[in-house]
Parts: structure tokens; sequence; C-alpha cells
């Protein structure tokens, strides 16, 4: 049975301006999967501090239950914490299971934490949220900087933790949508709640905003109509109608508070002239930090005019090393590479290091200058802002008071102000809030540059770009022709490969270091495993068919409504299939190359 865990009741907050949570009442249970939806800086992290405890709001009531037990993870990622790996996770206090944590999080626990990646700090902070086997976890931008297959396992860890509440920001639609069984949204500082699929949500708040417009089309002609009405007449109107007159007060007082929503981001790529049909030529290109294993390894390939190319991999593989090759911003320790005739390419920089704190977002866009130009056409500076979702007084506020989201917008429209034709981004979709996302999307679809991106983005990349550069850790890179859907086929095959590789690597260890054993016939099947290998085909199918099956129930978003423990039964059995499934295909090729 569900626990009652914590309530907000008639909750509101401000910083000045306008609410940021106004009068936000929630009720949240044991077991619920609930994600906080909303546009950039509307208020989505304030809440989960509330939530948290670690900001009090200005009005209203936060009851929690006696020792409930809350961790949160926030958007940034420290750049210097000292100890080890362990030491972060721990933080002091004894957790039971850690150690089997970090290993199913393919941690290294004796690692310095400084000297870990921005994704594997990520990962880390993570498992120290984790750890404590919290009642409640909130999560802000939980798959940023995390790698697909950190994404994967949070998702099914996730699922598999029935008993626990978790509560998250993101704008991971793939992560959305496979996670969350609640919907909270966030509008104008109104929360409304929805017991549902984030899909089923999509379709009913769509539905409720043509509601919304259609009701305000309706006041503002009643409005008109009534102004019109005031003004014939006034002295004689005013005296016989004064039921009339107090209407209209209150109906252009209700205009006068009337929070709009927010606009749709208006973003435009100006592309430069067409660049010449081989944009960058890699040959033999080779990288190795100095005192370690080759990042990069013999890879030669053409990357010609119009292609939108994107590189994916875990962490560590080597995916922003070689977009930095490609672009000239590192030096191959072997190989070379060149660039064609009439590039001219812009680079967006995950880590927007380039962002200045204390400068104003209009003078970080465009320093003391009042005018832009985008497309031949000139602009005031707080026109083109407005086209990123920034109003005049946004326009002004210092850089470091911007949420991540707003922070992401203003790079790219710092980024878009400079003609281009060859579009080279870095983890672009981190922050950014869904609406803004998939309209990116749409602009680089019509985008005729070329384009270059890294991302951990599932949905992102199926989208966006048309065949991926696919690294699996070991300095081979390959091409795969489509978006993240095949070049995850691709890295499935490339594990297995490898394991095979290993697997064979031991086995000439062991003979030359033990010789053959005496019972041993090298190359040859037992009767045990030829049985094996003639019933793998069958168990092989019979879980395609599971998979199959499991998937299409759970697409269906009724099913969470209808019978929840249903959903999640079905939900943490789609994962270890799945984990049967390649263990079942492994060991069909390990058997069938000895038969």
């Amino acid at each position: 049975m569900a626990r009652h865990l914590l309530s907000l009741h008639e909750v509101s907050l401000a910083f000045g301006g306008d609410s940021v949570l106004d009068c936000v009442s929630i009720n949240v249970d044991s077991g619920m999967r609930a994600c906080i939806t909303g546009r950039n800086g509307e208020g989505k992290s304030t809440l989960l501090k509330v939530i948290a405890g670690t900001l009090a709001p200005d009005s209203g009531t936060v009851v929690r239950a006696p020792a409930l037990r809350t961790a949160m993870l926030g958007q940034d990622v420290p750049a210097d914490r000292q100890g080890t790996v362990r030491d972060v996770v721990l933080a002091g206090r004894e957790a039971k299971d850690a150690e089997k944590l970090m290993s199913q999080m393919d941690l290294p626990p004796d690692a310095a934490f400084n000297s870990l990646s921005g994704g594997l700090r990520r990962r880390v902070l993570l498992a120290g949220v984790l750890a404590d086997e919290p009642d409640l976890v909130l999560l802000d931008e939980p798959t940023n900087h995390l790698d697909i297959a950190s994404i994967e396992w949070l998702e099914t860890f996730i699922q598999r933790n029935a008993e626990t509440t978790f509560i998250f920001v993101t704008h991971d639609r793939a992560f959305l949508k496979d996670v969350a069984t609640f919907v909270y949204d966030l509008d104008r500082g109104r929360l409304s709640g929805w017991n549902c699929d984030y899909r089923t949500f999509l379709a009913r708040k769509a539905d409720l905003a043509a509601d919304e417009a259609a009701l305000w089309e309706k006041k503002a002609k009643r409005l008109a109509q009534e102004e019109a009405w005031i003004r014939q007449g006034v002295k004689a109107r005013r005296t016989r109608n004064q039921g009339r007159v107090e209407a209209l007060r209150r109906l252009r007082q209700e205009f006068d508070l009337r929070r709009a929503a927010v606009g749709t981001s208006n973003i435009r790529l100006d592309t430069a002239a067409p660049s010449g049909d081989r944009v960058i030529r890699a040959v033999d290109l080779s990288f190795a930090y100095p005192g370690g294993d080759a990042v990069i390894r013999g890879f030669t390939a053409d990357i010609l005019k119009g292609e939108r190319i994107g590189i994916v991999g875990d962490n560590g593989t080597g995916k922003t090393t070689l977009l930095n090759l490609l672009t000239g911003r590192l030096k191959p320790t072997s190989g070379t590479v060149d660039v064609g005739t009439r590039v001219e390419m812009v680079f967006f920089d995950q880590l927007r290091a380039d962002l200045p704190p204390d400068a104003s977002v209009a003078e970080a866009l465009n320093k003391d200058r009042d005018t832009v130009t985008i497309g031949g056409v000139t602009k005031h500076v707080y026109s083109y802002l407005a086209d990123f979702l920034f109003t005049p007084e946004r326009a002004r506020t210092p850089v470091k008071a911007l949420s991540g989201g707003e922070k992401a917008r203003l790079q790219l429209a710092r980024l878009f102000l400079k003609p281009a034709n060859l579009l080279v981004m870095d983890e672009p979709t981190n922050d950014l809030d869904v609406e803004t996302l998939e309209l990116l999307e749409e602009r680089l679809l019509d985008y005729k540059g070329t384009l270059l991106v890294v991302s951990h983005d599932r949905e992102f990349l199926d989208h966006a770009v048309t065949s991926c550069l696919v690294l699996a850790g070991d300095g081979e890179v390959r091409f795969s022709a489509g978006g993240y859907s095949e070049a995850a086929r691709m890295l499935k095959e490339m594990g297995k490969e490898r394991a095979r590789s290993r697997q064979a690597q031991d086995v000439r260890v062991e003979r030359v270091e033990h010789g053959p054993r005496p019972d041993a016939r090298p190359g040859k099947l037992s009767y045990r495993e030829t049985r094996e290998l003639e019933a793998l085909p069958d168990r092989i199918a019979a879980l395609e068919s599971e998979i199959a099956a499991l998937e299409s129930e759970l697409s269906d978003p009724a099913i969470y409504a209808r019978d929840g423990a249903r959903a999640r039964e079905l939900a943490a059995r789609l994962p270890a299939a799945r984990d049967e499934l390649d263990a079942a295909e492994t060991r069909w090729l390990e058997l069938s190359e000895r038969s």
C-alpha cells in the first residue's frame, strides 16, 4: 500500500517579479515516478529545492512524513572535489551495498574524483544520492552529461525500485517516455498534476491549451464590446447600469493580471555560402594523451557537404576528442586532417565556458552594440533575444543569474549570429526545454550546411542526423547509417566482438601458462554443449517475441492508469529479458565458432 510522504499546500515563492510558484499544492506518495515539465526559467529547479527543504517558500506549508529520507541530485557538477570515487559516494557514512552500486554503475572506486570526465563525475554524484536508499529521490536533469549506457541503466534502476519515489526534471524525451507514470506541469507559476504517462500528458495538455486560447479569445471579444459600449453616452450608461460597469471593471482587472503563455522560440540558422564538396578529410588519424592508450586509432574518412553526422559512444570513449581532432582544436598524434575549401565553421561548446558571468545577456550576445544582423536583416538586440524567449528585463539580467536552459539558449543565440556552412555542436541539448529542443531539430533538418554533433539524446540523434560515427572505447571508429537506433545496434555488436576477443585471448593465455587440460578436446563441443547449441535458436526467438510483446504492451498509455502494478512488473521484466537475449546471442556465437 502506498505511503504518504509529503504535501505542499498553497506554496508561493517569488524573486522580485511574478511568482515562480503561485499557490502550488501537491501530494507525494511512495512509488510515484513523476516528472516536472515546463519551459526554461519557469521554476522547476526551484520547486525541487522547496520539496527537498533547501529553499523555504514565502507562504504556504510543506508537511513531511516522520523520518522521511530525501536525497537530491542537482544540475551542477563540482569543478574541484577532493577524494576518491568511494569517498564521494560514501561521503563519510556507511551505506550498505555501496560497493555493489559502484560496480553496477561501472565506477572506479579508487580513482581520484578530480581526474574523471564530466560524465563520470555526474555518475559518481548519482551513486552518492542512491547509496543511502532514500524514500524520496529528487533528480534535476539527471541525464545531463551521462552516456547512453548510463541513462539506460538509470531507467532500469528507477523502474525496478518500485517502492522508492522519484521526482525529476529532464529534457530527455526518451527518458520521460520510458520512466514517468505521473506528470507535474509548471506553467506561469501554477502547477497541475496529470496521473498518466508522458505521451498521454502531451495530448491532454495540447487540448487544454486550445481550450484556454479559445476562452481568452472569447473574453477579448467581450472586452472589446464592453469598451465600445462604455464610450457611447458615458454618463448616462454609468448611471443607469452600474452592474454592467462593475462587470467591465472586473474584466479589465482579469486581463491586467493575466500571465500570458510564454511564446515559442524563433530560432533561425544563417547559412554561409556553400563549401566545397569535401568538408573534412581524415587519413589514418590517431590520438593518445601522454602516457595513455590510443583514444582514436587509424581513423580514415571523408565528411562531405550536407552530411549530418552524430558521434555516439559511452563516456570516456573519445567523442569530444574526435570532434576536436576533426575541427582542428586538437592536433593528432599521427595522421592528418585537412579542411576543405570555403569551409566556415561555428562551434557549440557544451561547457559554455565563453559566456561572461558578470555581463548582461545583451552584452554577452553583442557587447555594447544595439543591433545584430541575421540572414541579411538588421534587428535590435532585444528583438533578436526575444526570438530566444528573453524578455527585455531578462536581457538586462547578468549571465550568472540565468538557469541552465537559459544559458543554453543564449549560447545558441550567439552561435547562430555567425553565418556558417559547418555547424559543430558538443551536447547542444543539455538543459533545453522540450519545445526549444524540438524547434532546434526542425531548424537543423532545414539547415543546408554540414552538421557534426555529439549528443547523448537518443530522440535528438534519431531525428537530426543521417549517419553516426560510433566509438566503442578501444580506439576504433566505425560509420553507421541512420540515427541512434542503428548506432546502438552497431555498439552492441562491437561490444560482443570485444568480449569474444577478450575471451579468446584469455583462452590463449591459459593454454600458454598451463597447457591444455587432459580431458579437453579443443575445438570440439561436448554432448551437452551440442544440445545447448541446438536449443539456443528457439530460445533466442522466444526472447525476441517476449521483448516485442512487452514493448507493445508498455507503449499503451492506458496500462499505467488501468493496472499500475502490471505496468511496473512489465517494466521490470523488459531489461531483464534484453539481458537474457544478449547472453543467449553471445553464447550462440561462442558455441557456433567451435562447432
